[in-house]
């Protein structure tokens, strides 16, 4: 019941788009384009109609490149929609500069090819920067009472292994992450976007890390089973944190590392965050660093000692400017953060990307974070 009001409101929330698309900026553009401009919003929404059944009952055939395609009609018709609106806006204002009617034709002509361009630029843009692999982020935090003189923690988040992002893929992250040799992987959630049994060759390169490698839940384990996610995720010599706390480094040099799981868990009803349950563990002197795949979760640590919240789930955005209605959810967005006195948290942009391959603005990483006493070198 609960995929059908989703896959309803998805459905409303596309078509509504599309006829915005079509009646606000396509069916307004010169003749020898408009004439059939109609073609784009209904194509598009037959893509999405696919995309929804593909999700539901695996109508198409197993192909990378057919899912690419229907998935990215999404994303499209979100960036035909923002183009639409620019439009419409723009033309809005327009109308109440006094012209005369061949400037204003001719301005008009002027402005719709370069609308048209702006579009097609944007759409390609979104496609190379979305199928590009995910590049190095380099962040150095301070941290009071930090133990190591010098710390370097890759953090890996968003895989979202499944119907696109493959074995090639996962493999090129491992080989990627060893060359950075650090001293600790985390994989702060929503590295699955299957069930696991169908994507256990895929997750399987994560077993080559060359470094001690801690996870934590995302949104999109509870979507696919979280527990049989797990366990898996095990078999692969990866510890899952789950609302719990383990000490890093030799005795008399450590700091705090503490799991949280996945908000979604209090809607899902297994597996709910428990942070009185994780921060019971901590040893408040010592440095205490937080993995947490949403942001929000900073919120909820305000009694805690938290020195670095690590976290993931926005993706930057993927889609500029989709980010704005991220945040109005999320505290953050990307990127390094002094949330209130003693207390940071780093929001990667993700190392995959989810639904269409597309990303503007928001490059997909995997983060290099170098941690240092506050007050040193």
């Amino acid at each position: 019941m609960n995929y059908v009001i989703l896959a309803t409101v998805f459905i409303l929330v596309m078509a509504a788009a599309n006829i915005y698309i079509y009646r606000r900026f396509l069916r307004l553009l010169t003749p020898w384009f408009s004439r059939y401009a109609w073609l784009i919003p209904v194509i598009l929404m037959l893509g999405e109609v696919f995309f929804l059944l593909e999700n539901a009952v695996d109508l198409l055939p197993p192909s990378v490149a057919l899912y690419y395609i229907t998935s990215a009609f999404v994303g499209f018709t979100f960036m035909l929609f923002v183009v639409a609106l620019f439009y419409d806006l723009t033309m809005q204002i327009s109308r109440r500069v006094p012209l005369d009617r061949d400037k204003r034709r001719t301005l008009k002509i002027l402005f719709d090819v370069t609308m048209i361009v702006a579009a097609a630029a944007y759409l390609l843009r979104g496609l190379s920067q979305g199928l590009r692999p995910p590049g190095i982020n380099r962040v150095a935090v301070k941290i009071k009472d930090f133990p190591f003189a010098r710390y370097t923690i890759v953090q890996i988040s968003d895989v979202h292994v499944g119907q696109t992002i493959k074995q090639r893929f996962v493999a090129d992250v491992v080989a990627r992450t060893n060359q950075l040799k650090p001293d600790l992987v985390v994989i702060t959630g929503d590295l699955v976007d299957l069930p696991v049994a169908r994507i256990k060759e895929d997750l399987a390169p994560l077993r080559g890390l060359n470094a001690k490698v801690y996870f934590i839940l995302g949104n999109h384990e509870y979507f696919h089973g979280a527990e049989a996610a797990l366990d898996y995720i095990a078999t692969l010599g990866i510890q899952p944190l789950l609302n719990t706390c383990v000490k890093i480094g030799p005795p008399q040099r450590q700091f705090n590392l503490v799991g949280i799981n996945d908000l979604s868990g209090e809607r899902a009803g297994i597996l709910p965050p428990d942070f009185a349950r994780a921060f019971a563990q901590v040893d408040a002197t010592l440095a205490t660093v937080v993995l947490a795949h949403q942001p929000k979760s900073i919120n909820r640590v305000a009694q805690y000692r938290c020195d670095l919240m690590l976290s993931g789930h926005t993706h930057g955005g993927q889609i500029f400017p989709f980010g704005y209605l991220v945040m109005m959810q999320q505290p953050y967005l990307a990127g390094l953060h002094q949330h209130r006195p003693g207390q940071q948290i780093f929001v990667s942009r993700g190392t995959g990307y989810w639904g269409p391959p597309l990303r503007v603005l928001a490059p997909s990483e995997i983060t290099q974070l170098t941690l240092t006493p506050a007050g040193e070198g």
